[in-house]
């Protein structure tokens, strides 16, 4: 049997040889190489053409989903694993996204990150990552968001800095009736029946971070 060829890139050499040591116990895997940053990895992944590579996000000098993203346009068979500290579902769709083979946390048991490598061996075009199923559950589930016009944003961030709806409409040069008729659209869009709760809201939902400290630019 020909053993699975690897090459590790991470910018930390202390991952990249617990990788080897952990994968060079393995009959069915070997190490050919490893890489600090993408430049390396790309001229190692030319050269020696592996059936798999592990990627660590935080690569010195381009990120390693940008990295993923070119192995997988240049070489459609090869292996690609994510391994990253990073476990947020946005970080699993956007390694998804890329192209990888899979997705598995720096934290992971050594069976965990070994099946992902022998994942991609195998099937690199598919996508295998444990969180997966749980991650599209909560997509699926989370409300959806109100679209707001560029007008209403402009109305939720002067009421976020304080201001009263004359107010606000001394501020977008418009009369106090269409003022009014904005933040009452705005309230509906929010499901809210009050500013208090309509702010409230804007922020749970993040449509705004904090309260603003100085007043938008109106055109």
């Amino acid at each position: 049997m020909t053993a699975t060829r690897l090459i590790f890139v991470d910018r930390h050499p202390v991952t990249r040889l617990g990788l080897a040591l952990m994968v060079n116990g393995q009959p069915d895997l070997v190490t050919v190489g490893e890489a600090g940053t993408a430049t390396e990895a790309i001229g190692l992944i030319g050269a020696l053409r592996p059936d798999v590579v592990t990627i660590g996000l935080s690569l010195p000098d381009r990120p390693g989903f940008e990295l993923a993203t070119e192995l997988r346009d240049r070489f459609e068979c090869l292996g690609i694993v994510i391994f990253t500290g990073r476990g947020e579902d946005d970080v699993l769709f956007r390694a998804l996204e890329t192209g990888a083979s899979a997705f598995v946390s720096k934290t992971a048991t050594a069976p965990e990150i070994l099946g992902a490598i022998r994942h991609a061996a195998v099937s690199a075009s598919s996508f295998s990552s444990r969180g997966l199923a749980a991650a599209l559950r909560r997509r699926r589930d989370a409300p959806a968001l109100p679209v707001l016009s560029e007008r209403e944003r402009q109305v939720l961030s002067l009421l976020l800095a304080g201001l009263s709806v004359p107010d606000l409409a001394i501020r977008l040069h418009i009369s106090v009736s269409t003022a009014k008729t904005y933040v009452a659209r705005l309230y509906d869009k929010l499901g809210a029946n009050s500013k208090s709760q309509a702010l409230l809201t804007a922020v749970r939902l993040g449509l705004v971070d904090s309260p603003a400290k100085q007043l938008p630019a109106v055109v």
